[in-house]
């Protein structure tokens, strides 16, 4: 991925929180030269001294025969938004605003109890504050025999490059008004684009 110096994110703590906080990514992989993708939620653990991102496919899905000694990618998003160059003070160029993370590992199948396991910690994750929580261990036997048509798999982390674009080339006038403006906007993104910065900002 490309990264200006200015919007690149190397503090690896930072980066694990962003996961955690937009674990629905996308794993792409390559198929006879050909690049093929699914979105999905894929969480960060740490094993030892390793970090993996676990999930799992459809068995139905072919994607995960492509699952070898090629490197994947996994990416994923937050949020983003258009920024109109009239919120400048000065008459500029529009541009947009985002925050991306991509992920190179090795992906391998996981056992069928690493999957059960894998699957219980998804659940937990977010079923814990729910009334009436969907969470493994209240499954029946026919429900959790479901498990037979996916696939899990983990990957294990090598390379992660973040990018963070929110403005940071702006100055603080034209850095308030954009927060501002995205306030105003209509679209979730927008507003939650601007909380992103706001905190930022506040750091």
């Amino acid at each position: 991925m490309y990264i200006p110096k200015l919007f690149k994110i190397t503090d690896f703590d930072e980066i694990k929180d962003f996961i955690q906080r937009n674990s629905f990514g996308t794993i792409v992989t390559t198929n006879q030269r050909k690049p093929i993708a699914t979105h999905l939620p894929l969480e960060l653990h740490k094993q030892k001294d390793d970090y993996y991102l676990t999930g799992h496919l459809a068995y139905a899905n072919p994607q995960w025969k492509t699952f070898g000694d090629d490197p994947v990618l996994i990416m994923y998003q937050g949020p983003h938004a258009y920024i109109s160059s009239s919120w400048y003070k000065s008459e500029n160029v529009p541009t947009w605003n985002y925050q991306a993370v991509h992920v190179y590992g090795t992906a391998s199948l996981m056992s069928e109890q690493e999957l059960q396991e894998d699957l219980k910690a998804l659940l937990q994750k977010y079923e814990q504050n729910r009334e009436n929580a969907a969470l493994w261990e209240n499954f029946s036997p026919k429900t959790k025999n479901q498990t037979k048509g996916i696939v899990g798999f983990k990957v294990k982390v090598q390379e992660v490059q973040a990018a963070y674009k929110l403005s940071q080339n702006r100055n603080e006038e034209d850095y308030d008004n954009i927060i501002h403006k995205l306030y105003k906007e209509k679209d979730l993104n927008s507003q939650q684009l601007a909380e992103v910065m706001k905190a930022r900002k506040a750091k």
